[in-house]
């Protein structure tokens, strides 16, 4: 059976580093092709195994001494702080063959602008945020970017959908993802200019299959696999579809226990489970060599667990892919 070993950087995490090793014992107890380099505070990582009752045989442990907290500077911590859990994490992901992902639950900022730095492809692309968010049609939309870049030209939108649909097909193993744009209509004249100059590049682009403009109420109704967007819009699209389902879900049970319908907190429960950060993942940054996913600080077990997995999926569909064509 072929291994796979994932760098889990255990600092940054809201709740800590025994949240990210108790996620890491759930993600090996389900996954025996998985390893893990556990990188951070030596000490606190050894007890947390102990306590799991991890096998060490399956786990790399790298102690370091310090921390980029989201009140560092990105660029600056990324060169003051180079024996932080997040450096030594990345410099170790880009120079190990064998190691093929990391997880990290710190600074957003850091983590891009790092995985910028030690990863970069030799063509140098932008690389952007996207997440996965659940379609009505069943699977999943990529929504890329969801916030490294505020500010798009139109060359960018489409470097992000071509970004977006490689991800696409080595995730899932689809082979022509469909790739929307973001647009306030679905004619190829609505948008803004940049928008506009984008479909027109798209529309020519044979490397992708462009099925036009996407409005923002179709977002997740599963026309498309990958939507287009640039930071700024994605992002609020994320948090606008973050938030409305929990207003939803909220209303549902005010219901339910004003009502005494019992009915009404199973769905609530069910949507729950659908919409929830800690059961979709994390933000994944896309244009660099190697898998990087960037988990919600305030993950629990369950989401690490998710994200690790996430990261042996992209590997071992990637290599299945490639190994096809």
């Amino acid at each position: 059976m072929k291994k796979y070993k994932v760098v889990l950087d255990c600092m940054g995490s809201d709740k800590g580093v025994e949240m990210m090793v108790r996620g890491a014992s759930l993600a090996l107890s389900e996954r025996e092709e998985l390893e893990l380099m556990l990188v951070g505070d030596g000490e606190a990582i050894v007890e947390a195994v102990k306590r799991e009752e991890i096998d060490p045989s399956r786990v790399e442990i790298v102690s370091t001494s310090e921390v980029i907290t989201n009140y560092d500077s990105p660029a600056e911590a990324l060169f003051t702080k180079r024996n932080s859990s997040l450096v030594v994490a990345l410099s170790a992901l880009a120079k190990r063959e064998d190691l093929v992902g990391l997880v990290n639950a710190g600074s957003t900022g850091a983590l891009i602008a790092g995985a910028m730095m030690h990863l970069s492809l030799e063509t140098r692309v932008r690389p952007a945020l996207a997440a996965l968010l659940p379609a009505e049609r069943g699977g999943f939309v990529c929504l890329v970017d969801t916030g490294a870049t505020i500010d798009c030209g139109p060359e960018t939108l489409a470097h992000f959908a071509r970004l977006g649909s490689d991800f696409m097909r080595d995730m899932y193993g689809i082979e022509n993802p469909r790739v929307g744009l973001l647009s306030n209509g679905k004619e190829s004249t609505k948008g803004n200019k940049a928008v506009k100059a984008a479909h027109a590049i798209l529309a020519e682009d044979d490397r992708i299959s462009f099925v036009g403009n996407i409005e923002g109420t179709n977002a997740l109704s599963g026309d498309c696999d990958v939507l287009a967007c640039d930071g700024f819009a994605g992002n609020q699209v994320l948090k606008v579809t973050e938030g409305t389902a929990r207003r939803i879900i909220t209303d549902i049970v005010k219901i339910a226990k004003s009502e005494g319908r019992e009915e009404y907190m199973a769905l609530a429960g069910q949507l729950m489970k659908r919409y929830d950060f800690n059961s979709l993942g994390g933000g994944i940054i896309l244009g660099v060599r190697k898998p990087v996913i960037k988990a919600h600080g305030a993950s629990n077990e369950q989401s690490i667990k998710n994200v690790i997995h996430m990261i042996l999926n992209l590997a071992a569909n990637k290599q299945a892919f490639e190994g096809r064509e």
